[in-house]
């Protein structure tokens, strides 16, 4: 039968090539794979304003422009057997032209929109939540139940928060409420510490926004990290984790944050999956000389 979703999705196929899944690693019997949803298209000084003229040098060493910023988004994807679940889900096709591709890229892993049993949301930031909703307003993913930290929902939909908010974030606020708006008789709430899932675990890593959770997912004996926005780059971010990042709303507690889950992830050994880290977001973090590097699995 030919539905609207069936158009949008085959429109959209016509369009654009998809990219495959980008990265992918066992974790147990289960597996976690990093899906593309696109890139981000921004200043050159996203990452540099208001720092210190060392964070131009360093993206520069990492032969990035400074000209124009153009962060992956990586959606990651977990797999058990039993689950299939989603981290966040993209962009949609609202928020920026390069973003969005997140349900035909699923399509060319072979995952089809109708398997996703579970949506766990990191933040309510557009890259991240604004793909909940088609063209015409329905569920990208409508037989997925959905689970957000009760602090981030909180924020986003309280009616002050559009008013509260710095300006540059305004169009944010009013985004996110209307999407938790579709989602208010079917959300599932969790707390920092709760196991949100079966091998799912929360971990409280506030400030890119006042709810931001990380996740630890966990299969057998072995683990890794969903990191969110908590460490938005590879290059800044890693070399100064003091510094603040103007992409944070609240930047010293964002800093904890990231020195937090940095010392944690280096001194386990764990394997790490960041929405905006470079070949597709998934690898480990190791400590060097007073600082941390990236290194991506692909």
């Amino acid at each position: 039968m030919i539905t609207r979703r069936t158009v949008l999705t085959h429109s959209a196929a016509l369009l654009a090539l998809p990219k495959l899944a980008l990265a992918d690693i066992t974790l147990g019997r289960a597996t976690l794979t990093t899906v593309s949803d696109g890139n981000l298209t921004l200043p050159g000084d996203f990452v540099t304003a208001n720092l210190p003229a060392e964070a131009v040098e360093i993206m520069k060493g990492y032969g990035l422009s400074t000209e124009q910023f153009t962060p992956e988004c990586n959606i990651t994807l977990y797999r058990d057997g039993t689950n299939t679940v989603l981290f966040d889900v993209g962009s949609g096709p609202d928020f920026m032209p390069d973003a969005g591709s997140l349900t035909d890229n699923l399509d060319a892993a072979g995952v089809g929109i109708d398997e996703v049993t579970h949506v766990v949301f990191t933040h309510a930031h557009p890259d991240h939540i604004w793909g909940l909703l088609d063209d015409f307003d329905d569920l990208v993913f409508p037989d997925a139940s959905y689970h957000m930290g009760r602090a981030e929902w909180d924020y986003w939909w309280n009616p002050e928060t559009v008013n509260t908010i710095d300006e540059a974030r305004a169009t944010f606020a009013v985004g996110a409420k209307r999407r938790l708006e579709r989602l208010e008789d079917q959300i599932n709430f969790f707390d920092a510490g709760d196991e949100v899932l079966t091998g799912i675990n929360a971990i409280a890593a506030y400030g890119h926004t006042p709810g931001h959770m990380a996740f630890e997912v966990r299969n057998g004996s072995e683990s890794a990290m969903v990191v969110g926005d908590t460490i938005g780059n590879h290059h800044v971010a890693l070399h100064h984790p003091e510094w603040q990042s103007g992409s944070d709303q609240d930047g010293e507690t964002g800093v904890a944050s990231r020195k937090m889950l940095l010392d944690r992830i280096s001194s386990e050994q764990m394997p790490v999956i960041g929405f905006h880290l470079p070949n597709g977001g998934l690898g480990r973090i190791e400590a060097k000389e007073g600082s941390y590097r990236f290194a991506s699995v692909s």
